[in-house]
């Protein structure tokens, strides 16, 4: 027996603790009658969402995705102008794991596997996002200095977590986090004088940009892919 909220993250539905919004909201039905949270269920079982019924168990997708510039991260919104479905044409439903703002371009990772979206979206898991990102005035060592060791975010009241960055241009740096706060590189930059002029995403964990283009995408699979689940696997259990 399985979980319901599990059992609907592994059929590539949504993660977990989108699962549990949809069975509190009373949109899952197993054999045919409304499913209660903490309801276990089995492979014979009749699970419905939206009056929809489940195949069972589907088979993992992981897509490395080059958002562009101008994409908003959702999957509906009659509002945006460019939304991720306008680029992501795959025969399987996968949903992204950490969101891009629209003002930013880079790598995007997208999956049907709800449990490790989970695992990437857990902040204290400490997962690795490489970014290069280009400033409006020149970089000086006080402001490397200070993004290194943290930057008190007064809006969010947080201090971010020491990072790697270095300097690459004039204007350029990279920048290593380990943690997802809301427009937290512009937010960091901002707090110490600066304005991202360009902000691209470059790594998440083992999985690179590489020769994407703008708008393109491929599949993940073999090694990397393999690494990519390892990874999530030592920081959920603790490295």
């Amino acid at each position: 027996m399985t979980r319901l909220n599990k059992y609907l993250a592994d059929c590539g539905v949504c993660s977990r603790r989108e699962a549990d919004r949809l069975i509190e909201e009373g949109r899952v039905q197993v054999n045919g009658t409304v499913a209660g949270m903490g309801c276990q269920v089995s492979e014979s079982d009749k699970v419905t969402v939206n009056g929809k019924t489940l195949t069972g168990k589907a088979t993992t997708v992981v897509l490395a995705f080059y958002k562009p510039v101008g994409v908003t991260c959702t999957e509906k919104d009659k509002h945006a102008e460019k939304i991720i479905n306008d680029y992501i044409k795959y025969p399987v439903r996968v949903t992204y794991a950490g969101r891009l703002d629209k003002e930013s371009e880079g790598l995007l990772l997208l999956t049907n596997d709800g449990k490790l979206i989970d695992a990437m979206m857990r902040g204290a898991n400490g997962h690795e996002k490489e970014y290069v990102v280009k400033v409006n005035k020149e970089i000086t060592e006080e402001f490397l200095k200070k993004m290194r060791a943290g930057v008190y975010l007064k809006e969010l009241a947080v201090q971010t977590r020491p990072c790697k960055v270095e300097r690459i241009g004039k204007l350029t740096f990279r920048i290593i986090l380990t943690q997802g706060l809301n427009r937290q590189i512009r937010r960091m930059c901002q707090t110490l004088g600066y304005e991202v002029k360009q902000l691209k995403r470059e790594r998440v964990m083992n999985i690179r940009l590489g020769k994407l283009t703008p708008g393109s995408y491929r599949k993940v699979t073999g090694e990397e892919l393999e690494r990519l689940y390892q990874l999530a696997k030592e920081d959920e259990n603790g490295r």
